[in-house]
């Protein structure tokens, strides 16, 4: 078993090192090598052999997701609720006009870390940290903020910039 992961000691090392890792990830957006989707890949694994999610869980309880409609609807599915129902029971509009969760953190998150409705989660949650995607250079900004929340992110940023 992996040992815990100390969330504000990633989250002091991210924000020591935001200048370095935002100059760093706008030199892969201007010269980013042939290879890049392929070393990203690898890292995320590399990463996630390291760091268990489930022994840190920061994103479900500080980071709520945006639901989509195809989301809400399965969720709902899953419970049994009629759509209105479970948005009203779960889900505000939030200033951009996005579907989020009332209160944070997750109400499907159990005490275990483990996420109750891990096989119906909206797609936001599966795609978190988004450090696996294609043309990863697309999304500085949310890289570089995610560096705050998620250790794994924080260390592919790291392993990145060592590789490169």
């Amino acid at each position: 078993m992996m040992q815990a992961v100390d969330i504000e000691k990633y989250k002091q090392l991210a924000l020591q090192k935001q200048k370095e890792h935002r100059k760093f990830l706008a030199t892969l957006k201007k010269k980013a090598p042939k290879n890049l989707d392929k070393i990203v890949q690898d890292i995320h694994h590399e990463v996630f052999q390291e760091i268990d999610c489930t022994q840190c869980a920061n994103c479900c309880r500080t980071l709520g997701p945006d639901f989509t409609e195809a989301d809400i609807t399965r969720i709902a599915k899953h419970f049994r609720m009629k759509l209105p129902a479970f948005e009203e029971m779960y889900l505000q509009v939030d200033e951009d006009g996005d579907k989020v969760f009332k209160s944070m953190p997750c109400p499907f998150l159990g005490e275990n870390n483990l996420c109750s409705i891990y096989d119906v989660r909206p797609k936001a949650c599966a795609a978190f940290p988004h450090t696996d995607r294609k043309k990863i250079y697309q999304i500085n900004n949310l890289t570089l903020k995610n560096t705050l929340i998620c250790p794994a992110a924080y260390l592919f940023v790291e392993k990145l910039q060592e590789r490169l």
